[in-house]
């Protein structure tokens, strides 16, 4: 009978509790200990409508985490469901390798009109993390055409043998993403710290530090990369008000490409279509991902200046170009979402929306301080971060041990509510499109989770929404 014999057909519905066998046995799971995995209840979500996620079992929860930072419109939104059925009546994948698409074609085009202006060009990739390690090599191989000899003034290049400007200046507390270039840029001990005999070495600033670190390194730095505003995967870590514009100063006097990672701030999280609108400043190079498809299909880009586009031009003979690629770069499918979820934008005036839910969501959190495990409260837009100590006063953390953050959005689940933590940090950041109703209910319930789990109070009554 063949290798899946004895398995249920593809629209046979197992039971709840053989398909929580099922995932046990088989189903690794991302940044998740499988040991404490394999002795929980787990949810598992069998569909979704508006901003609700529901279980197989047909209990509701509000998605306060836009399903991984991904969802827009909300889930099941009627324009990109279509647009994607429509596209399978047509071509569902198509190589860009020495051809082309149309919606792929189509999404450049509107992509380059909605980001900074100096941005020209589109090269597509899978995730946020390809669209970084794209944007790295570009860098990389930029200096390897232009060429800089080593002490040489930088305001001009010049052509030399192997080239000098081959390293990268990130910050403490980065992430941007989880391959290995990628991890190489990253700053966070606890994700990145045991792939370090695998990473190339980069120069880790902090926002004091920067100045020095740019000037002394300038003859061997490719680029700085920055996630602009806030650093999300840190715990919504926001930064001084005018860093990017003097980062954008200090790249621009001594020739270094400036990398913005806009993978988890673009496509209106941070109440701009991308984060770095709020002060007006443009990279050299931009990553985008999550928003793109309005959260339905994997997708990124990788955006350059004219610029860095031109060194890669050439005769065939001198190797110039981009020898990168991935099979399902520029997918029609994922591109026909992208196209539908930026027409949404328009069509529904959706940033201009979001600033009343912002409002709110800012208000609300104030309630927040009364709380005596809270020491911090982190927001830009809709992202937030609530950072919980076991002693305010001395900032004294929590231990691994108490899974805190693990244990208060268990609690948060019981009453109707997906969120997810890092590490003590509790993390909102719900769809653009929330309602002001769901919004109150989501701080309600984080408020009472927080509450209950901290200060072990009572659980309180469940009032449905």
């Amino acid at each position: 009978m063949g290798c899946l014999s004895g398995v249920e057909g593809p629209y046979m519905k197992p039971s709840q509790k053989k398909l929580k066998h099922i995932d046990k046995k088989y189903l690794w799971h991302p940044f998740t200990q499988m040991r404490d995995w394999e002795n929980e209840d787990p949810l598992i979500i069998e569909k979704g409508k508006g901003n609700w996620l529901y279980d197989v079992d047909g209990k509701k929860y509000l998605d306060g985490i836009s399903s991984l930072w991904v969802t827009v419109h909300g889930h099941r939104k009627k324009e990109i469901d279509q647009s994607i059925k429509k596209q399978i009546d047509k071509v569902s994948h198509s190589t860009l390798l020495g051809l082309s698409n149309v919606p792929a074609a189509l999404l450049a085009e509107q992509l380059v009109k909605i980001s900074p202006p100096n941005l020209k060009k589109v090269f597509y990739s899978d995730s946020g993390s390809t669209a970084v390690e794209i944007a790295l090599k570009m860098a990389f191989q930029y200096w390897s055409h232009v060429g800089v000899p080593l002490g040489t003034p930088q305001t001009k290049g010049a052509a030399s043998g192997a080239p000098t400007k081959i390293k990268f200046l990130t910050f403490q507390n980065a992430y941007h993403g989880d391959t290995i270039g990628s991890v190489s840029v990253g700053g966070i001990d606890l994700f990145h710290q045991i792939f370090k005999p695998l990473l190339f070495h980069s120069i880790q600033a902090n926002f004091g530090n920067v100045e020095t670190l740019i000037c002394q390194h300038r003859d061997e730095l490719a680029a700085v990369i920055l996630e602009p505003m806030i650093q999300g995967a840190a715990g919504m870590l926001l930064q001084p008000k005018g860093f990017l514009k003097k980062l954008r100063k200090l790249c621009d006097d001594n020739n270094v490409i400036l990398i913005f990672d806009e993978v988890a701030t673009g496509f209106g999280r941070t109440g701009k279509m991308f984060a770095c609108q709020h002060e007006g400043v443009w990279p050299d190079i931009m990553c985008m991902a999550k928003g793109i498809t309005g959260g339905y299909l994997p997708l990124a880009a990788t955006l350059t200046s004219q610029k860095i586009y031109d060194a890669f031009h050439g005769n065939y003979e001198e190797l110039k170009t981009f020898f990168h690629g991935h099979t399902y770069t520029g997918n029609p499918l994922a591109c026909a979402a992208a196209l539908a979820n930026l027409e949404i934008f328009k069509k529904e005036k959706t940033i201009q929306k979001t600033q009343s839910r912002i409002k709110q969501l800012k208000k609300g959190l104030e309630k927040f301080r009364e709380l005596k495990h809270v020491g911090d409260i982190r927001q830009l837009g809709l992202m937030v971060g609530i950072e919980l100590f076991k002693e305010v006063e001395t900032k004294t953390s929590y231990q691994l041990t108490e899974k805190i953050g693990i244990r208060i959005i268990q609690h948060a689940r019981k009453l109707g509510v997906i969120i997810r933590p890092l590490g003590p940090v509790i993390v909102l950041m719900p769809p653009l499109s929330i309602t002001e109703k769901e919004m109150e209910f989501l701080l309600k319930v984080t408020f009472e989770s927080i509450r209950v789990v901290t200060e072990n109070g009572e659980n309180p009554p469940f009032i449905p929404l």
